[in-house]
């Protein structure tokens, strides 16, 4: 009755303990009598007691290996420290497993080695300028070394780069200069364009000033020549004037003499009297137009003429009234 629960027993324990859970990001590699049999994927597996035997288990998550600053000597001897980030992710276990011992040592020689070789062909400034460069052409060579291994080479990051310290002293007067360097170029190139926009601003003025003096004499000549033509507009008008006036005083003078000639031989022929009287009349009638200096008077030859013989018939008139 013991044995068969014995040997029950015995079962239970050999199957607990041969029940395998992988957990998820992992696998198992599995040997039976020494030799690769399978991998186990995430999940309960159950394998035989005594026969098969689990070797490894590997992580199939991204993995980081950060190696230590390492000594590199440059193209130009300057010897400098760099460490490096490896990011990789295991693609087929069995290949990390059986074709290399140690696959995480194989991944940091083989990037030590190829970076001492990258860089060795560089110079300083080449490599502190170049870290993409380098990044690039060590993922690229280590990548194709550990495929191999199963292992997929995601990145290769360089951390940093520690020069000597004459060196580092060295570069900062270097970085020193060129900075003060840009900062008087930018200077320069400020001020240079500070006196370019002066003297555009003075153009600027001077160009609007002499078209300001320009409108003010095409406006200024405008205004003499309205003036000019108002002016003898005004001139004309007055002169125009003043004819008219004069031509009516003219004709009002000459409407009152012919008035008068017209009374005068009115009263010759009501009263009868000779040429003496008419002769008299005349020369009164020439006096009183001749008192006005706006009064022209054209006399023909024989008036002037027979203006004498009128005088004498006047005195001889006068003294036989005395």
């Amino acid at each position: 009755m013991i044995i068969p629960v014995i040997i029950v027993v015995l079962f239970l324990v050999a199957l607990v303990t041969n029940l395998k859970v992988v957990h998820t990001g992992e696998v198992y590699v599995v040997e039976r009598f020494g030799q690769f049999h399978r991998i186990l994927n995430p999940g309960w597996h159950i394998i035989i007691p005594f026969v098969d035997y689990v070797r490894a288990r590997v992580s199939t998550k991204q993995q980081i290996i950060d190696i230590e600053p390492q000594s590199v000597i440059t193209k130009d001897n300057v010897k400098i420290s760099i460490d490096n980030v490896i990011f990789f992710k295991i693609m087929d276990a069995k290949d990390a497993i059986y074709n290399i011992e140690n696959y995480r040592a194989g991944i940091i020689y083989s990037t030590i080695t190829n970076m001492r070789n990258i860089v060795g062909d560089m110079t300083l400034d080449e490599v502190l300028s170049g870290r993409d460069q380098i990044n690039k052409e060590l993922l690229s060579v280590v990548d194709l070394i550990t495929d191999a291994y199963g292992i997929k080479i995601l990145s290769v990051e360089i951390k940093n780069i520690i020069t000597p310290e004459e060196i580092r002293q060295a570069m900062e007067k270097q970085m020193k200069a060129e900075r003060e360097k840009r900062a008087a170029i930018l200077q320069a190139e400020g001020e240079r364009r500070s006196q370019v926009e002066i003297a555009e601003g003075q153009k600027q003025a001077k160009i609007l000033q002499a078209e300001a003096e320009k409108e003010a004499k095409i406006l200024q000549a405008e205004a003499e020549k309205e003036a000019s033509i108002r002016r003898a507009e005004a001139i004309r008008e007055a002169q125009i004037l003043e004819a008219e006036g004069k031509a009516k005083a003219i004709e009002r003078v000459a409407q009152a003499e012919a008035e008068a000639i017209r009374l005068v031989n009115e009263a010759i022929i009501k009263s009868g009297t000779n040429e003496v009287v008419i002769a008299l009349k005349q020369v009164e009638a020439l006096k009183e137009l001749a008192k006005d200096p706006a009064n022209k008077l054209i006399l023909p030859t024989e008036a002037v003429s027979s203006l004498g013989s009128i005088a004498a018939i006047k005195e001889v008139l006068n003294k036989q009234k005395d």
